[in-house]
């Protein structure tokens, strides 16, 4: 079996590391950003084809969850009674 061949065709095998993607808006469409996780620096910006439609994500980048603050956490108790 040859996984790894040809060799030198720049096709990547498994993850890109030390990478993160996240959704954000730009002008009313959603957009994935790409950032470094060593120094958490925005590095590329996929932008929809169409306007009011959804851009793909990067291949291989993994994505960053949303991480939910103080003031949400203790509105989700307050909710719950």
């Amino acid at each position: 079996m040859a996984v790894n061949k040809p060799i030198g065709d720049n096709a990547r095998k498994g993850a890109v590391k030390k990478r993160s993607q996240l959704k954000t808006t730009l002008g009313g469409a959603s957009a994935w950003t790409k950032r470094s996780r060593a120094s958490g620096e925005f590095m590329a910006v996929k932008k929809p084809a169409k306007k009011k439609t959804a851009a793909k994500k990067f291949k291989g980048v993994r994505i960053e969850k949303k991480r939910v603050g103080k003031k949400e956490k203790s509105q989700k108790a307050l909710m719950r009674f």
